[in-house]
């Protein structure tokens, strides 16, 4: 739900939270989003980086050249003028991934806790258009809202000490990936073979906050494939 004005908060003396709403809502992160922009094309002075989360944003500024104060009017100004900060379409994003076997270890986990086939899971899961709320946990990793409620799994009750890059896992109502090998505790469906975080591009992740993900399945033979050709 979006609030009828921001609330403001402090971080330290460089940092001014901005909360514009309570709860995770594809409505309310799209207006963080399109404020995330409106600061991005015209920032005031000082301006260092914005970063977007599911119903509010950070904003890092130079005490030096700007004042809380900026920020604040600034925000106000397009949140009550919200024609003002209009992003562009979301970008989809089409991300081939192999369901189960060693790619998605907790597969059956997820199938007969929710009464369902592989083949359904596979087959709901990958019917959707995800919306990626934010980024974080660990460099690029996806937060995506919009997964059906029938794939419902809670985390593991004790976290792995590594998820391989490009794995896809539930968590309670939500699915996400993992661009980089980390620990985690998501209940792992499938992995992707594409490279998901490459630190020295310009651009180093495939999507951002704001975008649209789609996952194709694919089988094993595509996987190897495809991974050849990223070398």
């Amino acid at each position: 739900m979006i609030f009828k004005s921001p609330k403001f908060r402090m971080v330290g003396d460089t940092g001014l939270l901005a909360q514009v709403g309570d709860g995770i809502d594809r409505e309310t992160n799209l207006l963080v989003h399109n404020l995330v922009h409106a600061i991005e094309l015209d920032p005031p002075a000082g301006f260092i980086e914005v970063i977007p989360a599911y119903n509010c944003l950070l904003i890092n500024y130079d005490p030096i050249k700007s004042s809380i104060n900026d920020w604040i009017e600034m925000v106000e100004s397009h949140f009550y003028a919200p024609q003002s900060c209009i992003r562009n379409v979301p970008r989809l994003i089409e991300i081939p991934v192999c369901y189960g076997e060693d790619f998605g270890p907790d597969m059956e986990f997820v199938a007969e806790l929710n009464g369902l086939s592989t083949d359904d899971v596979i087959r709901i899961h990958s019917s959707v258009d995800y919306f990626v709320y934010m980024l974080g946990f660990t460099p690029g990793f996806a937060y995506l809202g919009g997964m059906d409620h029938r794939l419902f799994a809670p985390r593991l009750e004790t976290p792995r000490d590594r998820v391989f890059e490009g794995s896809v896992g539930i968590a309670s109502a939500q699915t996400g990936i993992y661009p980089v090998s980390s620990p985690g505790g998501w209940r792992l469906i499938a992995r992707t073979p594409i490279k998901l975080f490459t630190p020295d591009n310009e651009l180093p992740f495939r999507y951002r906050a704001g975008d649209v993900i789609r996952f194709r399945p694919i089988d094993r033979i595509e996987f190897e494939s495809i991974s050849r050709s990223n070398g």
